[in-house]
């Protein structure tokens, strides 16, 4: 498999940056949206929003017969704009925030770790950030 490539999902969100930024990076509001499916939750989240600041965040099967931790370091943080982690096996995420008016598209993109095939990653991060943007819509600030 080839580690140098890169994987990117994307979508855009019908709400203004500021509320997708909000919903993206708040523990409240990610232990809502962060699951690929119904079946999965993430029970915890913790999150230090600033370079050099650590998140973890819990993933589960809601009928315990699975799960794993989430952690990170963050390389950058800009604002309404970009966040960048490196996670606890030194693969690198870029997410991109481009915010025009009432609708904000998100730009998602990792290094992809060797357990799994890469269409099955894509497929699992796609089906979070869908999850991201059904939950941002629908919920009010």
């Amino acid at each position: 498999m080839e580690t140098s490539q890169k994987v990117t999902v994307q979508t855009t969100v019908q709400a203004p940056v500021e509320k997708v930024w909000k919903f993206w990076t708040e523990p409240a509001h990610i232990t809502k949206w962060n699951t690929a499916s119904d079946e999965w939750h993430t029970p915890i989240a913790e999150n230090d929003l600033q370079v050099g600041g650590k998140f973890h965040s819990r993933m589960e099967a809601k009928d315990a017969s699975f799960g794993f931790d989430f952690d990170g370091v963050y390389d950058e943080v800009k604002l309404h704009e970009v966040i960048a982690y490196s996670l606890g096996d030194g693969r690198k995420v870029q997410i991109l925030f481009k915010g025009q008016n009432n609708e904000t598209e998100i730009i998602e993109t990792f290094d992809p770790e060797t357990t799994n095939p890469i269409e099955l990653q894509q497929q699992g991060w796609q089906a979070i950030l869908d999850n991201f943007k059904k939950y941002t819509e629908q919920t009010p600030l």
